[in-house]
């Protein structure tokens, strides 16, 4: 069996002053940059159509829209993807996405009738259309969001019954926190939030709190050993007991992610970069996040187990240094 990183030792906990403020500014960059441009939604969630055409001659990107301002269809959005012959169109002006209620494929059928005229009958084919009027949209929209805050309360119940309440809040904080860096890596990338990003964003939530959860889970047995150590320590000890795992999982799981970045194509493409982005922001505040906010409320709320349970909240900085063989395992 492959063993790696057995029996180390690091002192994880020590950055996390220095790795708090890097993830703050990332956040407040990214909020920064959602004050000035408001986020790139999807039409699932703003309402308007899609249409992914293939061209059999690579066709002037000019030619297209001009053909379709002459239409009334003004402002949409031509994108190329793939090869030189593969376009989206997006229709998401307002008027036009009014229009959508009455009748959601009439967008779609006056972009390919007018382009047929404007280019030939068999010159291009659509692959992929999508209409979606302004009420479904918001509906998606409002779901999207009703989902990601379940998710949130059924993780504080659950991990408030599994563990206890301290456990379950500083899980969902770190919870928290790879909603906000993924967002903001979002708007920083410039990425599309569709529901396929929505689905990305509620995986990495799982698997982010799955893997603060195992390290919770060491913290637990080691605490029920009755070691007289720290919190702090225990922290330390149980991230390095649950090391080799977290190292494997994390490099499989990325390397899968990379496979789907790569060569799934544009479609599955946002969400394997949120999926990329999120293993590493999962891994980063199960580590940085959770156990930093763990200490911090069992200084503020501690248990009432008498001595063990003062002395296990103190700082290697309150205590005297131990001797390297009784830091040890």
């Amino acid at each position: 069996m492959l063993r790696i990183l057995h029996d180390t030792n690091y002192d994880f906990i020590r950055w996390w002053k220095v790795m708090a403020g890097i993830t703050v500014a990332f956040i407040l960059l990214g909020l920064g940059s959602l004050a000035i441009k408001p986020p790139n939604y999807s039409i699932e969630f703003t309402g308007g159509t899609l249409m992914q055409l293939e061209f059999t001659q690579p066709p002037d990107v000019g030619e297209i829209r001009s053909a379709l301002d002459d239409a009334g269809i003004h402002g949409a959005e031509i994108q190329q993807f793939g090869s030189n012959r593969d376009f989206t169109v997006r229709a998401q002006n307002p008027s036009q996405v009014a229009a959508q209620a009455k009748g959601a494929e009439n967008i779609a059928v006056t972009i390919e009738a007018v382009l047929k005229k404007k280019f030939g009958e068999n010159s291009f084919k659509a692959g992929r259309t999508e209409a979606v009027g302004p009420r479904v949209g918001q509906e998606l929209k409002r779901g999207a969001i009703v989902a990601i805050l379940l998710s949130f309360l059924i993780t504080l119940v659950y991990l408030s019954i599994r563990f206890e309440w301290r456990f379950a809040t500083a899980a969902v904080i770190a919870t928290s926190h790879d909603v906000f860096t993924t967002i903001a890596f979002l708007k920083l990338m410039h990425l599309e939030i569709s529901l396929t990003v929505v689905a990305g964003l509620l995986t990495v939530l799982g698997y982010s709190l799955n893997d603060t959860i195992i390290i919770f889970d060491r913290v637990r047995e080691n605490l029920r050993k009755g070691r007289k150590e720290t919190l702090y320590e225990t922290l330390n000890r149980s991230i390095n007991e649950t090391l080799p795992r977290s190292v494997l999982t994390h490099a499989t799981a990325f390397a899968a992610t990379l496979a789907l970045l790569f060569f799934a194509g544009e479609v599955i493409r946002p969400f394997a970069w949120v999926m990329a982005f999120g293993i590493v922001t999962g891994t980063f505040s199960s580590i940085y996040v959770a156990a930093p906010v763990l200490i911090w409320i069992e200084r503020k709320w501690p248990r009432k187990t008498g001595a063990r349970q003062s002395s296990s909240t103190a700082t290697p900085t309150s205590r005297t240094r131990r001797s390297p063989a009784t830091a040890t395992r």
